[in-house]
């Protein structure tokens, strides 16, 4: 398991994330609105399994809202800035091998074991912003200064082309294919170590 020693107290730790357009704000029941109009919107989820219904959606929001790992395991509500609009979400969650679903049966001080996936979802209205770069490029700092985390991997369906653009901008890199979602996939992953050569070395941001 990729982590480092230790695991931040939640408590006192701040999981409000500011970038310089966004705030990502860590998901809630009251997020319902957003789940529903991201997720029930085909072309949303046409490279992940299609669009939900209602009933499901909110059978699923329980597992969305849970976090592990001290709060540095779950989702964040992509929020403006400015305004407070919702325009998405974005996660760290534990990648599924031959399961094609994520397991939320973490626990609130749990890092769980095996890979840890960045994701994002972006309402049709916020595309083609940049948004999505930059929600994961401030959940890649976060991961990297804030969290015990050592690696970051991500996955995508390879007819998607915006995404793998949006994780080779955010700094992933190609890695061949791995098994996860129960099929063999792309390979994208970032470590500490690459994230902080980058970066110069540990440089925290000042927007929180």
């Amino acid at each position: 398991m990729a982590i480092g020693q230790g695991l931040p107290d939640h408590s006192v730790m701040n999981l409000e994330l500011k970038s310089p357009r966004l705030v990502l704000v860590p998901f809630t029941p009251d997020d319902i609105d957003l789940s529903l109009e991201l997720f029930t919107d085909p072309a949303v989820l046409e490279h992940a399994g299609g669009a939900m219904s209602e009933a499901d959606i909110r059978e699923k929001m329980p597992d969305w809202v849970k976090r592990g790992g001290g709060g540095c395991i779950g989702v964040w509500t992509i929020r403006d800035r400015e305004t407070g609009e919702k325009y998405g979400s974005a996660a760290l969650l534990p990648m599924p091998v031959e399961a094609t679903e994520t397991d939320y049966g973490f626990a609130p001080d749990e890092i769980p074991a095996g890979d840890i996936e960045i994701g994002y979802y972006l309402k049709r209205s916020a595309w083609g912003s940049g948004f999505a770069t930059e929600a994961c490029r401030r959940l890649l700092e976060f991961a990297f200064t804030k969290s015990p985390l050592e690696e970051v991997v991500a996955n995508f369906s390879r007819e998607n082309l915006a995404s793998k653009r949006v994780l080779e901008k955010a700094g992933f890199n190609d890695n061949g294919t791995m098994r996860c979602y129960g099929t063999e996939g792309p390979n994208y992953r970032i470590s500490r170590e690459e994230w902080l050569q980058k970066h110069g070395g540990l440089r925290p941001s000042n927007q929180e």
